[in-house]
């Protein structure tokens, strides 16, 4: 079997264990995965460059296989079909979950095979490469046994089936009856980790059904029941495998370096945790019922205000490893070509050193929806945010990089001024709710300052809407979020003119674009797709102002944008195709976002006489 050099990024499928994921092509290639965390160097990196990145391949030998790939409902195992006219086959992939809380050197990654009808040979390639493809690594093979070992880092790959050396690599092949099975496991762990004991085809299937009973129950604890429950579902798993369990800090996306645009520079790595995606994830999970996922990352926010790790004195950095590390220097690999040559291929983020002041209106607006858990810090956590607070009042007004992570220079900001209207709004009524000091003279002030200040500065009067930054005439997504946040009203006359400025300026075919990078410079090369972020941002405010027909339009039409496993990018081009990390939070708790505030506006719609 052959396998492409980059398939598209949406041809993929996740599985993860809490800790980690791993990338499956409908080939059956695995073609990302990075271990212990998230954040850690790549195993196998193929979609990065397909002959130094490594790859794990499981697929039949029959060239001329049609491939298809599904989850088991409602779980995330990963099964990818393969039909020929003498036989179909099945290869399904899974992680067993993180039980313990615990932060695990050892991880497993399980690919089954079997033959569903007649006979399939399947053959299978690993070739892992360490360290982003950087170290080389030692091959010990005996028996059914084959452990690769690489500075910091050993890997076991046992099989029910014969393997063979290849050089450095492996290769083997089983041949399939119809009903047969077979398994493949991949252990990675420390140093002097040391080889588990083989697997057994009962064994493999016995541990498949522990993991779907396991996600099972998790998808039980939803209470969405609304129209798009299958879409919602996948999206909560997905938000669910993007967080790191040991901390409930979510990542943003799986990947690092997937372009913005094909052979561009816009390839970042976003496997670590923002404020801003983790905070808004917030509401989406409350929504759906996950008070203790809700609950343990609000509690990590709170650690991180108590810890002051900011930049220049500032009470929060913008990102921080899943741990709450803020060491994020960004490197250039400048070994690996890119996906389809899309350089620089970046690990680490230097957007980490930015000012975005906007994520302390995120951080208050999560502590307030998660109201019922986000206060068990006490007495002191309180301190803590109110410090914050005090900092704020004086630190506001000021230029900053916004949302978008522009390298093109500090501007002010529109949104990041509307979010520090959030952040001192939210205050005062967490203060007031539970009665807790807080200095509310200065801080209503500062937030009353901010209205008038949005209103009269970011106000254009030609576009008759608020634009990007103050004195500028460009659009900007970001906002958005104005009506959900309570800015301003969704049906006032100055938020429905700014949205109708957005539906001439920024929507295309119901998808849209964060801004336009020709009309305000972001100080990168290149152009970019449409935000799915932010399409589904503008689903949530048509329901907001009562535009339901256009709004559900809109909303069913992205469901076609997502991939055949209901998985979706960061964003979509051109053609429908999908580009970024893969897949990203953002869009998907935006989608559950949209998804409940469509719902209701509906429910009432449906109710009244």
């Amino acid at each position: 079997m052959t396998m492409d050099r980059y398939p598209p990024i949406a041809d993929h499928g996740l599985v993860g264990d809490l800790q980690t994921a791993a990338l499956v092509s409908s080939q059956g290639v695995v073609d990302w995965f990075a271990a212990p965390r998230f954040d850690s160097p790549s195993i196998f990196a193929a979609l990065l460059d397909h002959d130094r990145g490594g790859y794990f391949l499981l697929g039949p030998e029959d060239r001329s296989a049609t491939c298809k790939q599904l989850y088991y409902p409602d779980t995330a195992v990963l099964v990818t079909r393969f039909m020929s006219p003498d036989g179909v086959g099945e290869v399904y992939d899974y992680m067993p979950p993180d039980r313990t809380g615990a932060p695990a050197d050892r991880h497993v990654l399980v690919r089954g095979v079997r033959a569903v009808r007649g006979t399939v040979r399947f053959v299978m390639e690993c070739r892992p490469r360490f360290d982003y493809g950087r170290a080389a690594h030692d091959l010990d093979l005996r028996a059914d046994t084959a452990t690769f070992r690489a500075p910091g880092v050993t890997a076991h790959l046992q099989s029910t089936f014969p393997l063979r050396p290849d050089a450095r690599d492996v290769r083997g092949a089983v041949t399939l009856n119809a009903g047969e099975t077979a398994a493949a496991v991949l252990t990675v762990g420390g140093p002097d980790a040391e080889a588990p004991p083989p697997p057994t085809p009962d064994g493999v299937a016995e541990q498949l059904w522990e993991v779907v009973d396991f996600w099972h129950r998790w998808v039980r604890a939803s209470r969405y029941r609304g129209r798009w429950q299958g879409m919602v579902n996948r999206s909560a798993i997905t938000l669910k495998l993007l967080t790191y369990a040991p901390t409930g800090a979510p990542v943003a996306a799986a990947t690092m370096g997937l372009p913005e645009q094909v052979g561009g520079e816009r390839n970042w790595d976003y496997r670590y945790t923002w404020v801003r995606d983790g905070s808004l994830s917030v509401r989406a999970l409350l929504d759906l019922g996950f008070t203790e996922e809700a609950a343990q990352f609000t509690g990590w926010l709170g650690d991180r205000l108590r810890g002051g790790e900011g930049v220049g004195g500032e009470p929060l950095r913008i990102m921080y490893r899943v741990d709450g590390d803020p060491a994020l220097t960004e490197e250039i690999l400048e070994h690996l070509e890119g996906y389809r040559g899309s350089y620089p291929v970046r690990a680490g983020n230097a957007a980490a050193g930015q000012l975005q002041l906007d994520i302390y209106g995120e951080a208050l607006y999560a502590l307030a929806e998660g109201h019922e858990v986000s206060l068990r810090a006490g007495y002191h956590g309180w301190k803590n945010l109110a410090r914050t607070l005090d900092w704020l009042a004086d630190s506001w007004d000021r230029p900053d990089e916004g949302i978008w992570e522009t390298r093109g220079g500090r501007k002010d900001f529109t949104f990041s001024r509307v979010m520090c209207w959030v952040a001192f709004d939210r205050g005062l009524r967490l203060a007031a709710d539970y009665s807790r000091p807080a200095d509310t003279v200065r801080w209503t002030a500062a937030r009353d300052a901010i209205l008038e200040q949005v209103m009269e500065r970011g106000w254009n009067a030609r576009e008759q809407a608020l634009v990007q930054s103050y004195g500028g005439e460009v659009l900007d997504a970001a906002l958005l979020l104005i009506p959900r946040v309570g800015f301003l009203a969704p049906r006032t006359e100055s938020w429905l003119s700014t949205l109708d400025a957005m539906d001439r300026t920024l929507v295309s075919d119901s998808l849209v674009y964060r801004y336009d990078p020709v009309a305000s410079p972001d100080g990168l090369r290149g152009s970019e797709g449409t935000f799915s972020l932010c399409t589904f941002l503008y689903v949530d405010a048509l329901a907001r102002a009562g535009r339901l027909r256009l709004a559900r339009y809109a909303f069913e039409k992205m469901q076609t944008y997502a991939n055949h496993v209901g998985l979706f990018a960061e964003e979509i081009g051109p053609s429908g195709e999908q580009l970024g990390n893969f897949p990203q939070a953002f869009t998907h708790l935006s989608l559950i976002m949209a998804a409940t505030t469509l719902d209701d506006a509906l429910d009432r719609q449906r109710d009244r006489p």
